[in-house]
């Protein structure tokens, strides 16, 4: 949910030429007018605006690891809560097809652990382990697919961040709990578990283990390509295990997936990293294969181990080197907090009467959720809210890469977009929260002009409740009545 990085940029690097097929970096645009299925051609878009003839913009087509995406909007990885029951696949088709229908070149379904057990970071997440069950998702695939868009599937593990750790009714349910840890847990985790914050019970995994987990994510990829998914995206940030595998906090392992005392900060992950890439292509061919990037620049300041910026740019370099065929730099903290979703506290959201009972059965009463409730709304005076917050680390790397960057965090705006890409910061755009907000927004902020904004207010009514295993969805009463009055007048048509 966030971003990083930043540094001087090649104007070489910067003009992204769409119009003749080529671009610098070594990244490829499709020609302009490409689609990405031919049947599905629909009229050419305008997009509004004065730039100059030639220059990239968010309508123009754009290749990740051979594969042609329609145009440069994405909706980020976000909670579907769709789960594994039986209305699973309905409810993700409900929630995805509208946005491939409104012309957004690629979706990403949000993260999907890959393990039979453990590693959800909230309830109701979506399980990949089981063939039968991803085999059932062509359906989702199909849909996005009749709209001419492209489908990446998000794989993820919560590790530290699972809901052993921090979910009071989930570690109720199974007393003998335990998680997939990287290394023993830092000391400020330590602390909180004997203030009986959360709930360590973490199972060190063995160099075995390690290698078993990244075949679990290459089997998981292999289902997806099976069922129908254009490219695999993994959650690489936002305290996932991936992450923990780069971060300094949390790997202090002394085999091949350790950083030692020679190494550079991250290369632990990168080996980590370089295992599931394997996987990935043992199980699942040339599929194009996205991760995100972590900087920990949002750390607090009592954590002095983390990813700097120039650490980021450097693990971007390396998985870019291994076979990754696109990155997403981000700008995150060490822990589970707002860096990810900066902006507003959500008190509608912490308010809400129907959502008191699912808080204290997450963290153990209603004591401790108005604790985390304030805890949240100190976290939301913390972090700066500017938009694109991650556009600096995404130019820093895309200066050293010759694969896709992908730029997301905060961008409500069609200009910002457009920016972003004739600046040289990224090759692709995306957003999270607006999709809540308005699943079809592409169609308002394809082809439009500059000033087109989401209706999203980064105001997080949507996000806490999550933590209960309730749906995505905007809660805010005027956005919600502001995106009425424009499906009335057929803006999203």
């Amino acid at each position: 949910m966030a971003t990083d990085d930043s540094d001087a940029v090649d104007p070489a690097a910067v003009d992204a030429r769409a119009g003749d097929g080529t671009r610098t970096n070594g990244v490829s645009a499709a020609p302009s007018g490409t689609a990405a299925d031919e049947s599905t051609t629909g009229p050419e878009r305008v997009t509004g605006g004065s730039r100059p003839p030639g220059e990239v913009t968010l309508d123009d087509p754009v290749t990740v690891g051979g594969t042609t995406v329609s145009n440069r909007l994405y909706r980020a990885p976000l909670l579907e809560c769709a789960g594994n029951g039986p209305d699973a696949v309905d409810t993700l088709v409900a929630e995805l097809e509208p946005t491939a229908a409104s012309g957004v070149g690629l979706v990403f379904q949000g993260a999907s652990v890959v393990t039979p057990e453990g590693g959800c970071v909230a309830p109701n997440m979506t399980r990949v382990h089981d063939p039968e069950f991803v085999a059932g998702l062509s359906q989702l695939t199909g849909a996005i697919h009749d709209h001419g868009g492209r489908i990446f599937l998000q794989l993820a593990h919560g590790g530290l961040r699972s809901q052993a750790v921090w979910h009071a009714g989930y570690r109720e349910d199974r007393p003998d709990h335990s998680e997939l840890a990287v290394s023993r847990p830092p000391w400020q985790l330590r602390a909180l578990d004997r203030l009986g914050l959360v709930d360590l019970a973490p199972d060190v995994m063995s160099t075995g283990a390690v290698y078993d987990l990244a075949d679990q994510f290459g089997r998981a990829a292999g289902c997806a390509v099976d069922a129908g998914y254009d490219g695999i995206h993994l959650s690489g940030a936002n305290m996932g295990i991936l992450q923990q595998f780069c971060s300094p906090l949390y790997n202090r392992r002394d085999d091949e997936f350790g950083t030692g005392p020679d190494d550079p900060p991250g290369s632990g992950g990168v080996r980590f990293l370089e295992a599931v890439h394997d996987a990935v292509r043992d199980h699942a061919g040339s599929v194009p294969l996205v991760t995100k990037v972590p900087a920990e620049t949002a750390a607090p300041r009592f954590v002095r181990r983390h990813l700097t910026r120039a650490d980021a740019v450097r693990v971007a370099t390396r998985v870019a080197d291994i076979g990754y065929d696109a990155v997403a730099p981000v700008e995150v903290s060490t822990f589970w907090d707002m860096s990810v979703v900066r902006g507003a506290y959500p008190e509608r959201a912490w308010e809400a009467a129907d959502m008191q009972a699912g808080y204290a059965a997450a963290f153990g009463g209603p004591l401790r959720a108005r604790v985390v409730a304030a805890l949240n709304r100190l976290q939301s005076r913390r972090f700066p809210r500017e938009p694109a917050w991650n556009a600096d680390l995404c130019r820093a790397v895309r200066d050293r890469v010759e694969v896709p960057v992908l730029c997301e965090g905060g961008v409500r705006e069609r200009g910002t977009c457009d920016d972003l890409l004739a600046d040289g910061a990224c090759d692709m755009v995306g957003m999270g929260r607006p999709f809540y907000a308005e699943p079809r927004l592409g169609a308002r902020l394809l082809g439009a002009d500059p000033g087109t904004r989401a209706l999203c207010e980064s105001c997080n009514n949507c996000t806490v409740p999550q933590v209960t295993g309730a749906p995505g969805t905007c809660r805010t009463p005027s956005v919600v009545r502001a995106r009425a009055r424009r499906d009335r007048r057929g803006s999203y048509d």
